[in-house]
C-alpha cells in the first residue's frame, strides 16, 4: 500500500491515541513490527499561537530516528489555520499529515473540531483542501462512521476527502455517539472502500491477528490500524506479521510482560521525567497485566506508586508471588 509517495510495510499500523501513543509507546510498537504510526493529535491553532518551545509542544513533536514511517496528526476547525500549520510542520521530520475528524472527546467536539466535523461535510472538505494546499507532505484523513446512527456519512466524507486531494482515509467504524462502546460496524469500512480509489484503512475492534485478517477479508480495506488493541500489547504487531506469513507466535510470557512494562517505564521517565513518567505509566502497567490473576489488586498498588523503584518492586513481588502459587495468585 502506498500513501502518496510512501511505500508502507506489510502489517498493521499503530493508530493515534491522545495521551497514549507518545514516542516511547510508538518505539515499542515499531520494535514489535508496526508498519507505521501516527502521533498524538496536535492543535493547529495551539501550534500557531503557543510558544514553540513549550514542554507540551516539544513532547507532541518529539520523535526518534529509530521510529519507522510516522505521521503527524493535526486537528482544527479553521481551514487557514490548518493550511498554515501543515505548511510549517512539513519540515518537522514526519512523513505525512493526518487530519483528525474522529476524536469524540467533549472538549474537542464542543469546539467544532474532531468528530464534530462529521456534521459539517462541506466545511470538512474545505479543511482537507486547505491542509493539502499548505502541506509539502501527503495528507490523510481519519474519520468516524458518522455522528450517530442516524447520520452515518463516512462514505460522503471519504469522497470529499478524495476530491480535496487526500492520499488516504482511515475509518474508525463507530459513530461519535458510540464513543468507544459497542461494536464497530465494519460494513461502513467496506462501503467506503467501494466508494473511493484512494487507500482505505480500517480501524475498530482489532485485538488479534484473527481480527486483522477478518477485517481485511470482510471489508477489502487496504490497511488496518490498531488502537486500543495495542494498549499493553505491542506484541499484537508481531502476531499480525506472523499470521500474514502463515504462522503463529506465542503470547508474551509473564516475564516478558513485566520486562517490557519496566522498560517502558524507564523510557517514560527519560522522556518526561520520573515523577510525571510514573504517573503516566500507571495506566500502561495496568494494560500490560490485564487478564492475569490478581491484576486488580496489583493495579491498586501500582496506582499508588510514586517512583520507578517502587513500581519495579511491586512488579517483581507480583512475579515472585505467581511463581510460588503456580500462577494462581
Amino acid at each position: 500500500m502506498r500513501i502518496g509517495d510512501i511505500e508502507m510495510k506489510e502489517g498493521a499500523a499503530l493508530a493515534p491515541m491522545a495521551g497514549i501513543t507518545d514516542m516511547p509507546m510508538r518505539l515499542l510498537c515499531f520494535e514489535q513490527g508496526a508498519a507505521w504510526a501516527v502521533s498524538e493529535m496536535l492543535s493547529a491553532k495551539g501550534f500557531l499561537c503557543a510558544p514553540k518551545g513549550t514542554r507540551a509542544m516539544r513532547e507532541l513533536l518529539r520523535k526518534s530516528e529509530d521510529e519507522g514511517v510516522l505521521g503527524l496528526q493535526l486537528f482544527g476547525r479553521e481551514p487557514d489555520e490548518m493550511r498554515e500549520a501543515a505548511n510549517q510542520l512539513s519540515d518537522a521530520g514526519f512523513r505525512f499529515i493526518d487530519i483528525n475528524m474522529g476524536c469524540p472527546a467533549h472538549k474537542i467536539v464542543s469546539n467544532g473540531e474532531g468528530s464534530a466535523l462529521m456534521r459539517t461535510p462541506e466545511k470538512a472538505e474545505k479543511i482537507i483542501a486547505a491542509t493539502v494546499k499548505g502541506s509539502k507532505l501527503p495528507v490523510t484523513v481519519k474519520c468516524r462512521a458518522g455522528w450517530d446512527a442516524d447520520s452515518v456519512n463516512a462514505v460522503d466524507i471519504a469522497r470529499r476527502a478524495e476530491q480535496a486531494g487526500a492520499s488516504a482515509v482511515t475509518v474508525h467504524a463507530r459513530t461519535r455517539a458510540q464513543m468507544y462502546m459497542g461494536r464497530a460496524d465494519w460494513d461502513v469500512i467496506a462501503r467506503v472502500k467501494a466508494a473511493v480509489s484512494i487507500p482505505v484503512i480500517g480501524n475498530g475492534d482489532v485485538r488479534s491477528a484473527a481480527d486483522f485478517l477478518a477485517m481485511r477479508r470482510e471489508t477489502g480495506c487496504d490497511g488496518v490500524a490498531v488502537g486500543r488493541g495495542a494498549q499493553g500489547n505491542p506484541w499484537i504487531f508481531r502476531e499480525i506479521l506472523a499470521a500474514l506469513r502463515g504462522g503463529t507466535c506465542p503470547p508474551p510470557s509473564l516475564e516478558e510482560r513485566i520486562g517490557l512494562a519496566l522498560r517502558h517505564a524507564r523510557m517514560q521517565a527519560s522522556y518526561i521525567g520520573e515523577r510525571v513518567g510514573v504517573r503516566e505509566m500507571r495506566k500502561h502497567v495496568a494494560w500490560y497485566m490485564q487478564g492475569l490473576p490478581g491484576c486488580a489488586r496489583l493495579r491498586e498498588q501500582i496506582n499508588r506508586a510514586q517512583s520507578l523503584g517502587e513500581m519495579e518492586a511491586l512488579l517483581r513481588a507480583y512475579a515472585e508471588g505467581m511463581d510460588r502459587t503456580n500462577g494462581e495468585a
